[in-house]
């Protein structure tokens, strides 16, 4: 079970031309401008990463109005865990359990999450929030993941997960960005 003080939400990637590109694009923005949310309201930190954002343009403006102050980590590697910046950051928050969300899901998404399983990290990957530019991709990525040892979940699922209840001013707000 994940809890908002053990857990981080990390998205990887999510840049102008590459999200253009994948497949269920809108579902995806949606999901995870959800999933940003309510992780705003119950104190999971969020990590944001671009890989080469001279070439592939910055983490779309959606995400970037909901992240405000939130600087990506830049990278060459299609591994987050590549990059010392990344694992100095990822290493500061304390955290166990990392959601995992972003793109493209058999490259830097695949790569990361079998380095932090590696690493020792409770890998939760949200799979209404990876994509991949053909369907083909995205499912291989998925299934490569969890036979890594990822745990599969969804962005309604691990919300719900991370509230733990039905009551109280979290739980009102959270239940009208799942109702959007």
């Amino acid at each position: 079970m994940i809890i908002p003080e053990e857990t981080l939400l990390l998205i990887i990637d999510v840049q102008g031309r590459l999200a253009q590109g994948v497949v269920r694009s809108a579902a995806l923005e949606a999901a995870m401008g959800k999933l940003v949310r309510a992780c705003k309201i119950l104190e999971v930190p969020v990590l944001l990463t671009e890989q080469y954002p001279k070439g592939l343009g910055a983490t779309i403006d959606s995400l970037k109005e909901l992240l405000p102050g939130t600087v990506a980590v830049e990278k060459i590697s299609f591994s987050c865990c590549g990059s010392a910046e990344f694992m100095r950051q990822l290493r500061s928050f304390n955290r166990n359990d990392i959601l995992v969300a972003g793109m493209e899901t058999h490259v830097c998404v695949y790569q990361t999450a079998v380095d932090l399983v590696e690493f020792g990290y409770n890998v939760h990957l949200v799979t209404d929030c990876v994509s991949s530019r053909s369907e083909e991709n995205r499912t291989l990525g998925i299934r490569c993941i969890e036979k890594a040892g990822a745990s599969l979940t969804s962005s309604e699922m691990a919300i719900f997960e991370l509230l733990r209840i039905a009551e109280g001013e979290r739980f009102k707000a959270i239940s009208k960005i799942i109702k959007e």
